[in-house]
């Protein structure tokens, strides 16, 4: 289910409070107006360096109005009321807000108001940090990461020119080291991939995913040269996992995963390794040690 798709059934619903997940603003905004549009939604966004910007209902742009702090702008949607109508206004990381009482208890009148006014509020942040005072009021939806469907479609849209985007299963590879990326994330590495190497390569994806992964201090991607011919003994996971995870194999096989437990010293790491070359993938290492604290609450956090 789209964006689009679950945000329209909410309206329907009268859910007049909506915190809305994304890491893409732009995107996700571009979709909710595609979606007012299409609707005959009122629309405005705000956010506190451009302040509030009105759509009209089929208005391909909006007009900006004097709103920088968000307490104006939440006011501001009972203007935009119509009683045959409905109004969604688009709150930009919202959350940095939420300390101030002033702006919580508008957004408490606001939703409130909405029930009767068909008047919506979406807050669009990329965490979920809903004050106390409005836990019942806000409705939590994501916004999906692409799919490989879409990645293709960008993968192709930056790769125009014959013999820069593999096919078969080199393209099955390149997309599933582009899972997990956003559009932009995924656009950026493709193009970087085209400058370094005149394709689409999967290298520069991982590349690029071991860089966010070194931003959460916990997770580490390893690639390297380890193989299972490197490996003595283990033959019968060695055939499991070759059948199920390497790449040509039978589409009936699905693997439902392999749990290796033992003591220090008996291949667990080697064996992780290997199957991320066997398989053309990187191997996730997380560093349990930098997961648990020592305070109350901190591994929690750190989860």
């Amino acid at each position: 289910m789209t964006l689009a798709e679950r945000l329209s059934e909410f309206v329907r619903a009268a859910f007049t409070g909506i915190w809305l997940v994304s890491f893409e603003h732009d995107d996700a905004i571009a979709e909710i107006a595609r979606l007012c549009r299409e609707q005959g939604w009122g629309l405005a966004a705000w956010d506190i360096d451009r302040g509030l910007n009105l759509h009209g209902r089929g208005a391909e742009s909006g007009t900006a109005v004097s709103a920088s702090d968000p307490l104006s702008a939440i006011r501001a949607l009972g203007a935009m009321a119509n009683p045959e109508g409905t109004s969604v206004l688009v709150l930009r990381n919202l959350h940095k807000f939420l300390s101030n009482i002033e702006v919580v208890q508008a957004l408490d009148s606001a939703i409130a108001a909405g029930k009767t006014a068909r008047t919506f509020i979406v807050v669009l942040a990329p965490v979920v940090q809903i004050p106390i005072e409005l836990e019942r009021q806000f409705v939590v939806i994501d916004h999906d990461l692409p799919g490989r469907d879409q990645l293709e479609r960008i993968a192709r849209g930056v790769a125009t020119e014959p013999g820069e985007l593999p096919e078969g299963d080199g393209l099955i590879t390149v997309l599933d080291a582009a899972g997990g990326l956003t559009r932009v994330e995924a656009e950026n590495a493709f193009s970087l991939s085209l400058v370094r190497h005149n394709r689409i390569a999967p290298d520069v994806l991982w590349e690029l995913k071991a860089q966010t992964l070194k931003k959460s201090g916990l997770l580490t991607l390893h690639r390297g040269g380890e193989s299972f011919a490197d490996l003595g003994g283990l033959e019968a996971l060695k055939s499991f996992c070759t059948r199920a995870l390497r790449p040509g194999r039978r589409s009936d096989v699905r693997a439902r995963g392999v749990l290796l437990l033992g003591p220090p010293g008996t291949g667990k790491s080697a064996v992780a390794k290997a199957l991320g070359n066997e398989t053309g993938r990187p191997t996730l290492f997380l560093d349990v040690g930098s997961l648990m604290g020592s305070l109350i609450g901190q591994t929690e956090c750190a989860v």
